[in-house]
C-alpha cells in the first residue's frame, strides 16, 4: 500500500470511528425530569424566612433550575383554583428528581408542613429532534 492509500484510510477510519463514537454518546445521555409544584402558603413571612433559603439550597444542590412561577404567577384555566404559588423546576434527568425529592419530603415535614401544604408531581422529559 502506498502512503497516500495508508493516509486516506486512516481519514476514513478516524471519521467513522467519530461519527459511531458520538451515536453512542447520544444514545446514552438521559432526558431532564421536570417538577410542577404546587404550594398553598398559609403563614409568607414564616415561609420565606425559615423554609424557602433551605428548598433553595436543595434545588441548586441536585441541580435544578427554575423554569417558571412564583407567588401569584399562575391562572387557572380549568378545575379547580389554584394555590397561591405555582412553580416548575428542570432537572438534569429523573434520577436528580428522585434525590431531590427525598431530601425536600424531608425539609417539608420538618419545617415547611408549618407554614404551607404542597403538591408535586415529577414528569419525565422527552428528547429533543
Amino acid at each position: 500500500m502506498t502512503l497516500r492509500y495508508r493516509i486516506g484510510t486512516a481519514i476514513i477510519a478516524s471519521f467513522v470511528f467519530g461519527l459511531c463514537a458520538a451515536t453512542i454518546l447520544k444514545a446514552q445521555s438521559k432526558t431532564p425530569g421536570y417538577i410542577y409544584v404546587e404550594i398553598d402558603v398559609k403563614d409568607k413571612d414564616g415561609y420565606m424566612k425559615d423554609f424557602l433559603p433551605k428548598a433553595q439550597a436543595n434545588i441548586k444542590e441536585f441541580g435544578g433550575k427554575y423554569i417558571a412561577g412564583g407567588f401569584d404567577k399562575a391562572t387557572s384555566l380549568s378545575g379547580q383554583p389554584i394555590p397561591n404559588r405555582v412553580l416548575i423546576f428542570q432537572y438534569p434527568d429523573m434520577d436528580a428528581v428522585k434525590a431531590f425529592n427525598e431530601k425536600e419530603r424531608q425539609l417539608e415535614a420538618e419545617v415547611g408542613s408549618k407554614y404551607a401544604t404542597f403538591r408535586a408531581v415529577a414528569v419525565e422529559g422527552i428528547e429533543q429532534k
